[in-house]
């Protein structure tokens, strides 16, 4: 699933050739990830691998921000703090006497 996230995320990127003849490329409604290189497949690598790394800070902090691509969701799922409870504490049977 994350693969054929980060996939569908980089069909969404733009790229454009600087002044310098170096490749930029973003990908929109990911705050912050962008990627460059001297050729389009650099830029392009680049951008992935910022994307992946982006992915995985977000998922380790738990953040509900990662955008929803389609029917992918990676923002994980908030436990309800009762489950927490049911989780961590095991529930005991108790005969009556």
């Amino acid at each position: 699933m994350f693969t054929e996230y980060v996939e569908k995320a980089m069909k969404q990127a733009h790229y454009e050739m600087l002044e310098d003849g170096t490749f930029w490329g973003d990908i929109p409604g990911f705050f912050g990830v962008w990627g460059n290189g001297p050729t389009l497949e650099d830029c392009r690598t680049d951008l992935r691998d910022a994307l992946e790394g982006w992915l995985v800070l977000k998922l380790w902090d738990n953040d509900d921000d990662i955008p929803v691509l389609g029917r992918l969701n990676l923002t994980p799922r908030k436990i309800k703090s009762r489950e927490k409870r049911e989780a961590v504490t095991p529930s005991r049977s108790r005969k009556a006497s």
